[in-house]
C-alpha cells in the first residue's frame, strides 16, 4: 500500500469511528475530573484502546490515574499524548476531552501505519496537567526514555502548527503573623494579610518593568479567620511566566523579592516553596510541517508558527525537551473566546468541537504515518 492510499485508509477509518469518538469525548466532557481524580477517564480511554488491540499498562509511575497503551513492537517508538483532566469549577473549559478523543482516535487509525512499516505506537495517558504538571512526573520517572516523538494536539481558537508556549514556575507562599483584636488593641498583632496585600502591590509595580512576553499572576487561598482577628496566617499561589528560561529564573528572583520586602516591612515570617516548572515548548519543526500539510489535505490552513503570541504554558513542554515533539493547536471557537472560560467549555462539548478533533485525529494519524514509513527524517 503506497502512502497515499495508506492516508486515505486512516482518514476513512476515523470517520468510521466517528460517531464512538464523538461518543466518549462527550463522557468525559459530561463527566469532569479534576487532577488525579480522572479515574472515569482514564478508565473509559483504556478500555477503548484495549477493545481496539491495545496492551494496557494501568497506574504507570505510582499514578493511579497515568496509563500507558502499547501496540506494535521495534521501532520508532511514537508517543501520542493524552489529557483528561478537567478545571476546578469549570469543567473542560480547555478542551482536555478533545485532546483524550483525538490521541485514542489518531492512535488507531495509525495501527495501519505500524503494520505495515514498523514501530510502535505509545498512548500515553497523563493526568493533572492543569493543576500539578504531571508530565514532569512521568519524564523524572523514565515514561520517555525509550520513545523517539511525542505528539499530541490542543484545541483553541486558532490553528497553528508550532505554537509559542511560555516557560514556567509555580511559587506558594505563606506569612505568618500575631493574631490580636482588630478595634481594642489592633497594635498588638502582625498582619499576614496584610503583608500579601503589599506583596500582590509590589507586584503590580513590577509587572511595568518587566518584557511584555512575560506574566506573572497569582491568587489569595487564606486572608484570615474573622474580620474582628488581626490576620495571623495568609497564604497565595502565584504563576511565574516568560518565553526565555532563562529570563524566567531572573523573573523569580524579583518576584520572591516582593514577598521578602512585605515580611520586613510588615514583620510577618515569609514562608515560600518553589513548585511546578515547565520549560518553553520546544517544536520539531519537521513534524510541525507535516501535522500542517496533512491538515491542508483535509481543506484546512494552519499557519506554521506565531512568534507574537503564546497560547499559554504547558507541560507537555518537558517532553519536547527529552524528544522531537509537536503541539499544535487546533481552533473549535471563534478568537474572541477564551481559554478557561465557560464559552471554552461549551465549545469542547460542541459539534464544531468534534468536528476540530476528527479532523486533529486524522492529520495526527498521518503524521504518524509520516513518521513510520521515515524514522530518519525528522529533523529542525
Amino acid at each position: 500500500m503506497d502512502a497515499g492510499t495508506l492516508k486515505a485508509a486512516l482518514v476513512n477509518q476515523i470517520d468510521a469511528r466517528s460517531q464512538e469518538l464523538k461518543e466518549l469525548a462527550l463522557r468525559i466532557h459530561s463527566s469532569p475530573e479534576t487532577g488525579f481524580h480522572e479515574l472515569n477517564a482514564a478508565n473509559w480511554l483504556s478500555a477503548y484502546l484495549k477493545d481496539n488491540g491495545f496492551s494496557i499498562d494501568s497506574g504507570i509511575c505510582e499514578l493511579p490515574t497515568a496509563f500507558k497503551a502499547s501496540y506494535g513492537q521495534g521501532s520508532p517508538v511514537i508517543a501520542v499524548l493524552a489529557e483528561y483532566d478537567a478545571l476546578p469549577g469549570l469543567g473542560h473549559a480547555c478542551g482536555h476531552n478533545l485532546i483524550a478523543g483525538c490521541a485514542v482516535g489518531a492512535a488507531v487509525a495509525a495501527r495501519a501505519a505500524i503494520d505495515q512499516f514498523g514501530g510502535r505506537i505509545l498512548v500515553i495517558g497523563t493526568p493533572a496537567e492543569e493543576t500539578y504538571g504531571a508530565k514532569n512526573m512521568l519524564a523524572e520517572r523514565g515514561t520517555f526514555s525509550d520513545v523517539d516523538a511525542a505528539v499530541m494536539v490542543h484545541f483553541e481558537t486558532r490553528d497553528i502548527a508550532a505554537p509559542l508556549a511560555l516557560a514556567i514556575q509555580n511559587l506558594e507562599v505563606e506569612f505568618y503573623g500575631k493574631p490580636a483584636h482588630a478595634a481594642a488593641h489592633p497594635e498588638q498583632g502582625i498582619n499576614a494579610l496584610e503583608a500579601m496585600i503589599q506583596s500582590f502591590t509590589a507586584i503590580n509595580s513590577l509587572r511595568q518593568s518587566i518584557r511584555s512576553t512575560a506574566r506573572i499572576h497569582g491568587i489569595i487561598t487564606h486572608g484570615g479567620d474573622a474580620v474582628n482577628t488581626v490576620p495571623a496566617y495568609s497564604a497565595a499561589i502565584f504563576m511565574v511566566r516568560a518565553v526565555e528560561d532563562d529570563y524566567l529564573a531572573e523573573l523569580r528572583d524579583r518576584v520572591l523579592n516582593c514577598f521578602v520586602g512585605a515580611a520586613t516591612a510588615s514583620g510577618a515570617r515569609l514562608e515560600y516553596k518553589w513548585g511546578m516548572r515547565c520549560p518553553s515548548l520546544r517544536s520539531n519543526r519537521t513534524l510541525a510541517r507535516l501535522f500542517r500539510r496533512n491538515m491542508l489535505s483535509l481543506g484546512r490552513s494552519m499557519r506554521l508558527t506565531d512568534p507574537g503570541e503564546a497560547f499559554g504554558s504547558t507541560d507537555f513542554a518537558v517532553v519536547s525537551q527529552l524528544v522531537p515533539a509537536i503541539h499544535p493547536l487546533v481552533a473549535i471557537a471563534p478568537v474572541e473566546v477564551t481559554l478557561h472560560s465557560s464559552q471554552f467549555c461549551l465549545a469542547a462539548g460542541s459539534e464544531a468541537g468534534i468536528q476540530g478533533m476528527l479532523d486533529a485525529a486524522k492529520a495526527l494519524g498521518m503524521t504518524i504515518a509520516d513518521l513510520t514509513a521515515d524514522p530518519k527524517g525528522v529533523s529542525e
